[in-house]
């Protein structure tokens, strides 16, 4: 299995800014896209923002031009800059991942983190 933990989750005053990272773990032989969702109260969970593998990006078009999502490789993890932040981006930041695992290297499957609250104040 993949486990996906994100951290940097927090209170944030508008206009601020947030860093957001999510590390995969587990026996992992290669993880395709990585992306980003969250929920806010009362509303349907939604993507954010998706890395290809190769760096290739999409975003929702409310947060276009002030986030940016990014991703190492190397280390399996996805971030997500928050730069300014508005009270509507309040959410459960959750992270994906299309993963490999090496006991089935013929299988791709999505996993999710737990998520991290992200709170704009205004």
């Amino acid at each position: 299995q993949v486990q996906l933990v994100e951290s940097g989750g927090g209170l944030v005053q508008a206009g601020g800014s947030l860093r957001l990272s999510c590390v995969a773990s587990g026996s992992i032989l290669s993880i395709n896209n990585m992306a980003w969702y969250r929920q806010a109260p009362g509303k349907q969970r939604e993507q954010v923002a998706v890395i290809s593998p190769g760096g290739t990006t999409n975003y929702e078009d409310s947060v276009k031009g002030r986030f940016t999502v990014s991703r190492d490789n190397a280390k399996n993890a996805i971030y997500l800059q928050m730069n300014g932040v508005k009270p509507e981006d309040t959410a459960v930041y959750y992270c994906k991942a299309d993963g490999v695992l090496t006991s089935t290297p013929y299988l791709v499957n999505d996993y999710w983190g737990e998520g991290t609250l992200v709170t704009v104040s205004s």
